[in-house]
């Protein structure tokens, strides 16, 4: 039991080893062994997670299931997983078999593809689960390689452009980063997560270059995290690679990034920015709020003027992704517990999202929406799964889409009504872009002669589905399932950056007295 994190992090690296030991063939049995050995993978990965869920007690707010040992010289690699984080592992090891089942028709260099995703899956992991900070940059950095790769290989016309743009904005961010970290260890003296958040970086007023730095170390080291974590969220205005990186990866790479990459950002700013830099994370909240605010109306109205159905969804998970930081730095257990559930609620609803789109690529070979038109005539069962992840998009009670951000809403107007009613109206917009693309793809007569041929979802492709639809409306209708988890840990992350925030302007305000 003491090895479940490192088991459930490395079975996927394993699986991918094997099949790079394995000869590459391109006979059906051979494809079908590749296929199988990762389902099995992904699958094994996914059962061994729920070990840790139900092993994990909620009650306790620091990390369980933790692993040390020496690493590398002075560094530890050390794991382990808190009510915030269990959830994220949980996600990934929960999408990974859909994604597999949503590649069986890939033939391309399949052995490749599936190493890939493997290897991929492990990173992700690791980046939830990396309790020291090299790790941490280890996995979060190595996990741009696998997806460069997926897009730049398999992806469409202008994959090689979109996937250097992706690999580009992401890595210059994680550079300034990088430099955050080292600075934190000179400052600290080590490198343990659990150590440093009970550091205390200075937050004096620096002067640097004549100018007056409020909050000192830092905010610039809040800064450098923000910038790496705001491009892989990513938000406005460094959201660009995103609409590119979806529209030219393949459906199951559009599926990881959505429902999976882009939370590593969000995961960053509550492990790192909140806890870690709580002064200058109260200082600059009303940048992030206004920049959040910005992204989900500009995004929205973006969307509407789409024409192609990935880079529709794709502004649209940049919109969705506003709310979430709006409730991270609203630093209240509503804000925050519904920026965690609304991450958790938009893996499953933009990743069925973007295999519906995958479902009628694979037959038409074109994400043009004025290509389509009607095709509920021939294609019932996709209509109405289509329909299921639209109304969760716009929100509709009942769905999870609804909990994550009516709870956000909350934790935001408690600090700010103005923001709180620009964010509001996103909600409106959201309806307006989705109802938009599903009329023009699924309604209407089946005039077109290139789609009266077109066919009805598999039983294979029914499946994928299926648990996305279980797990949108149980978090919909049972959202305590989410909140119970995070609750506690949520509550002591709130108290204590509320805590140190308070200090800081009674200690700031007792030294401005003496000094007057």
């Amino acid at each position: 039991m003491s090895n479940l994190l490192s088991l459930i992090t490395f079975i996927p690296l394993v699986a991918a080893i094997i099949l790079a030991l394995v000869a590459r063939s391109d006979s059906e049995s051979a494809l079908r062994n590749v296929k199988i050995l990762t389902m099995s993978a992904t699958v094994f990965t996914f059962v061994v997670s729920l070990f840790v869920l139900f092993g994990f007690d909620p009650s306790n707010t620091g990390f369980q299931f933790v692993e040390e040992r020496n690493w590398l010289v002075g560094l530890q690699y050390k794991m382990g997983v808190d009510g915030i984080s269990i959830l994220f592992v949980m996600l990934t090891t929960f999408m990974m078999p859909l994604v597999i089942a949503a590649s069986w028709n890939v033939t391309y260099r399949l052995k490749e593809y599936m190493i890939a995703f493997l290897v991929l899956e492990t990173l992700m992991i690791g980046v939830f689960c990396a309790l020291d900070l090299v790790l941490f940059y280890m996995f979060f950095e190595a996990g741009l390689i696998p997806m460069f790769l997926i897009i730049g290989v398999w992806g469409g016309k202008k994959r090689i452009y979109a996937s250097f743009k992706f690999f580009l904005y992401t890595f210059l961010g994680s550079v300034l980063m990088l430099v955050a970290m080292v600075a934190m260890f000179a400052d600290a003296g080590t490198t343990d997560l659990v150590l440093l958040l009970d550091h205390n970086f200075g937050s004096e007023t620096l002067s640097v270059a004549g100018f007056q730095i409020i909050g000192g170390a830092q905010t610039l080291m809040w800064l450098a995290f923000f910038a790496s974590f705001a491009v892989k969220m990513p938000m406005w205005p460094v959201h660009t690679w995103l609409p590119d990186a979806h529209v030219q990866a393949p459906t199951a790479g559009s599926v990881v990034l959505a429902a999976i990459l882009l939370k590593m950002g969000g995961y960053g700013f509550l492990r790192f920015s909140l806890p870690m830099f709580p002064i200058a994370s109260d200082f600059l909240t009303p940048l992030v709020f206004w920049m959040s605010a910005i992204a989900i109306v500009y995004t929205s109205l973006v969307a509407l003027a789409q024409k192609d159905m990935k880079k529709l969804i794709a502004y649209s998970s940049v919109a969705h992704m506003g709310y979430v930081t709006l409730g991270i730095f609203a630093a209240n257990q509503q804000g925050i517990d519904g920026a965690i559930f609304q991450m958790l609620s938009h893996g499953f609803i933009s990743g069925a999202l973007f295999l519906c789109v995958g479902v009628i690529y694979d037959r038409m070979h074109t994400r043009d929406i004025d290509a389509y038109g009607g095709v509920i005539n021939n294609m019932p069962s996709y209509a109405l799964v289509f329909l299921f992840f639209t109304m969760a998009n716009v929100g509709l009670p009942g769905t999870s889409g609804f909990v994550g951000e009516f709870l956000t809403l909350v934790g935001i107007f408690k600090v700010n009504t103005w923001v709180a009613l620009f964010a509001a109206s996103g909600v409106i917009l959201s309806a307006a872009y989705a109802l938009w693309l599903y009329r023009r793809v699924v309604l209407g007569d089946l005039i077109k002669e290139s789609l009266k041929s077109i066919t009805d979802m598999t039983s294979r492709e029914k499946m994928v589905f299926a648990p996305l639809i279980a797990m949108t409306l149980l978090l919909g209708v049972y959202p305590a399932l989410i909140l119970d988890i995070i609750g506690p840990s949520v509550a002591a992350l709130v108290e204590t950056y509320h805590s140190n925030v308070a200090d800081h302007w009674i200690i700031h305000s007792a030294t401005s007295t003496a000094s007057y």
